[in-house]
């Protein structure tokens, strides 16, 4: 599931594109585009594309949203303005990066000829045949009859004895983060399929899916949630100074990072 920014009426994009007044401000204030990297943490070359007007170099609409809201906080512009504004330009400009599916063929060279996996299963039949003759019978023994094993019973249980109950297993825990300032987030399985993908307002939370298979998270400012699995909080994800990708939110992973020391 996919969490996109809200929409709104759209209306069309003012006579100057919004990179370029993005552009302006940055000038008017006396930054180069590595001071607004450094303000925002967004890759230069996003700014760039940004500026240029050039969104289909971003992964998604709402990168560009969340990346243009960030840029215009980051030189005093109206995020409101320049958000309704970009929307109007995407609604007539935007045209999506095709996804690739990765698609693994199998090789047929691996696979064994028809004739030899008959073959195969042939001799495993005869193999088994010639066991069962061995032992079943005294057909090859050159004896009288086959010797029939003697079987103890078990043990029997006291009519009095209590079977244990199976071990209940231990809840996989319910995790949920919660933004404690405005951050941007991406919340993906194991197989890169996106949970949620969104900038979190403060207050905002999101319960990670019980059913998710290894749950992970990019985030450039883990210092802006908290984490807490059942309502009870947990190590931070990072102390804000660099973005992290690829860490697992799961409560069993979560758990192993506290017993690391994380």
């Amino acid at each position: 599931m996919m969490v996109e920014e809200a929409s709104g009426p759209v209306t069309p994009p003012l006579s100057e594109p919004v990179g370029e007044r993005l552009r302006r401000a940055r000038e008017a204030e006396g930054l180069s585009l590595a001071d607004i990297g450094q303000r925002t943490r967004i890759p230069i070359r996003h700014l760039e594309a940004i500026e240029s007007s050039n969104y289909g170099s971003l992964p998604s609409i709402t990168y560009a949203m969340g990346f243009a809201r960030a840029y215009a906080r980051s030189v005093g512009a109206d995020e409101v303005a320049i958000a309704h504004d970009l929307r109007g330009e995407l609604a007539t400009t935007w045209e999506p990066k095709p996804r690739h599916e990765p698609y693994n063929p199998v090789e047929p060279a691996r696979l064994p000829p028809r004739g030899v996996a008959l073959a195969g299963v042939l001799v495993a039949v005869l193999i088994l045949l010639g066991v069962g003759l061995w032992y079943g019978t005294s057909l090859f023994r050159g004896e009288d009859a086959p010797e029939v094993a003697s079987v103890e019973p078990a043990a029997a249980l006291p009519a009095n004895a209590v079977t244990p109950p199976a071990p209940t297993p231990a809840p996989a825990g319910r995790v949920t983060l919660t933004a404690t300032d405005e951050v941007w987030v991406r919340v993906y399985n194991g197989a890169d399929d996106t949970l949620v993908m969104k900038t979190m307002q403060p207050g905002e939370t999101f319960d990670v899916p019980l059913d998710a298979d290894r749950p992970m998270i990019n985030v450039g400012r883990p210092d802006k949630l908290t984490v807490t699995i059942d309502g009870q909080a947990v190590a931070p994800l990072g102390s804000g100074e660099r973005a992290i990708k690829d860490v697992g939110i799961s409560a069993a992973a979560l758990r192993a990072r506290a017993s690391a020391g994380a």
